[in-house]
């Protein structure tokens, strides 16, 4: 790809352009508020939130405005939801596997992961972060018995206002390499589906450092994620139903 050969050509721009943006973006806390509880009524739900620091709702004051919080107030009118987040600001996908491997074991009918775009400014390689996100799947169905795994696609970072060109397309050219690759793992397995990561990036809807999300985004993206478990759960209802 075009931009594998522009690592090594631009390679010192790319470093200086990423120094700088670091320097100089907001460092935006991760919210307020509780990362596991009860909520709603109906059916039991157990649910899990996994990942970095969209998954943990940084650009947001409080977890009730992130995706967490969003995401549990549109199941709780169908679900008796019990919930659980486990994700943190810089982690990529070796951080997450990590923390799946020492954590106590539990069931959990769903998880929802959020994982790529520290990989991405980092320089994982493709192939290893395809690997660890099947041993991070491998953990879920055989250590949480989890039986609907959505994936998150990376989102645009060609359009990430925090980043300057040519960095903001070399990276957004990483992203669409991940995004292919993710959509190939999970060919491979029943219990996962992408979710694309699909909202406008006005300043309406991206956070004040320019590179997370806003509440207004969190919120089209909860709801996205809460159709999708609503589909699978039906259609899982349905097949037991028929044998």
């Amino acid at each position: 790809m075009k931009y594998k050969f522009a690592t090594i050509g631009l390679a010192p721009l790319f470093i200086a352009q990423g120094l700088y943006v670091r320097h100089v973006t907001t460092k935006l806390p991760e919210p307020s508020g509780e990362r596991s509880g009860i909520y709603g009524y109906g059916p039991p739900l157990s649910l899990l939130i996994l990942g970095d620091s969209a998954a943990s709702g940084v650009g947001v004051p409080t977890q009730s405005k992130a995706l967490s919080g969003q995401l549990i107030t549109a199941l709780g009118s169908e679900y008796r939801v019990s919930w659980k987040l486990i994700a943190q600001n810089g982690h990529r996908a070796k951080d997450v596997l990590a923390e799946l491997k020492i954590a106590i074991p539990e069931t959990f009918d769903v998880v929802v992961i959020s994982i790529g775009v520290n990989d991405v400014t980092h320089g994982t390689k493709c192939n290893k972060w395809i690997d660890q996100q099947g041993q991070i799947v491998e953990l879920l169905q055989s250590k949480f018995h989890s039986q609907h795994i959505l994936l998150s696609s990376l989102p645009p970072m060609h359009l990430f206002p925090a980043l300057p060109q040519p960095l903001r397309w070399y990276l957004g050219l990483r992203a669409k390499e991940f995004n292919g690759a993710l959509d190939k793992f999970a060919e491979d397995f029943d219990r996962c589906e992408i979710v694309t990561i699909n909202y406008p990036f006005d300043d309406v809807y991206i956070a004040e450092d320019g590179f997370h999300p806003g509440a207004l985004a969190y919120s089209i993206w909860a709801s996205h994620i809460a159709g999708i478990i609503r589909s699978r759960l039906d259609r899982t209802v349905f097949i037991k139903d028929q044998i």
